[in-house]
């Protein structure tokens, strides 16, 4: 008996949230994202990790907290071109980036000049690992990436096609695109890395999001088929409110479990984490914001095709009248 009901719930069950009320905002609020996070991603333009740009990529551990100015005055003046240094992670960790050396054997030379010039600066730094990618495989990588991300996507609306009417259809594959716009615009406001890594991120996002709105929509499609002659601006709030504790159960469940990783994960993850956390939130958004007002435009007069209210019988008279 003390397990038959739910010890804590996030959104109370006769909770009755008029949500359609600000459907235009909704709308508009996440197209003008969408639309800015378009041009950010031209200008100025995503920041590409080594993988999607080539290039070495060096991680040194220094013996005490590390100079980043001598650092790259000392490996500028080996001219293998644009030298970045940056902290990664604590204050004695520091990573250096150097451009494409062309083929092979002049990458391993610039890797040696670099070595014995952290040698030199900062005696006893360690070199903790080396990553070296060529244009032509940063070419291949990225375009492997766009591909991948487009076949998902193309997969997932294929799916919501097939199971649903067309106008819950529509209305996820432009949510779904128009929150994958969003999640560019955040990794080029933040300047993220996009790389391998993002675009695991990305696709993780993509399946998060097609499962929240399957969800949503089952219900909107159960209600339909129950209260025939509710109209269908009532009927979306009634479904949105009745999912909305698994809806936001599952997206906090999510963001519980990549928090940590955002804060303590180390660089090589915090990108990652905050992606996800971004998409996840995104997300939650879309399914109530955007999937469902969408639909309603699209159906408000064709999903109730066919269907007339029930009339009402009439009353006998009173004798007398």
């Amino acid at each position: 008996m003390f397990l038959t009901r739910p010890l804590f719930r996030l959104v109370p069950d006769n909770t009755n949230i008029p949500f359609m009320r600000g459907r235009i905002l909704g709308v508009a609020f996440s197209a003008v994202i969408s639309v800015l996070s378009v041009v950010l991603a031209f200008y100025p333009g995503l920041e590409k990790g080594i993988d999607f740009r080539g290039g070495i990529l060096m991680e040194v551990r220094t013996p005490g907290p590390a100079d980043l100015g001598s650092l790259r005055g000392a490996v500028s003046a080996l001219d293998l071109g644009e030298v970045g240094v940056q902290q990664f992670g604590d204050a004695s960790t520091v990573l250096l980036r150097l451009p494409v050396q062309g083929e092979e054997g002049a990458t391993q030379t610039a890797v040696n000049k670099v070595r014995a010039t952290l040698e030199q600066v900062a005696p006893g730094a360690r070199l903790l690992r080396t990553e070296a990618v060529g244009n032509r495989v940063s070419d291949e990588l990225f375009t492997g990436s766009l591909i991948a991300l487009g076949i998902s996507m193309l997969a997932m609306m294929a799916y919501i096609w097939f199971r649903f009417e067309w106008q819950f259809a529509f209305g996820a594959i432009i949510t779904l695109i128009l929150e994958t716009t969003k999640v560019v615009g955040f990794l080029a406001v933040t300047r993220i890395e996009f790389s391998l890594t993002t675009v695991a991120a990305v696709l993780t996002i993509i399946g998060f999001s097609v499962n929240d709105k399957v969800v949503v929509y089952d219900r909107m499609r159960e209600n339909l088929r129950k209260y025939k002659t509710m109209p269908l601006r009532q009927l979306i709030d009634k479904s949105i409110n009745e999912t909305l504790n698994r809806t936001i159960g599952t997206s906090m469940t999510l963001l519980l479990s990549a928090l940590p990783l955002a804060i303590f994960g180390g660089d090589a993850l915090s990108g990652f984490a905050w992606t996800m956390i971004f998409g996840i939130v995104a997300s939650t958004w879309s399914s109530i914001f955007m999937a469902a007002p969408l639909l309603l435009f699209l159906g408000e007069n064709r999903l109730r095709r066919g269907t007339e209210p029930v009339a009402t019988p009439p009353q006998p008279a009173r004798p007398g009248r």
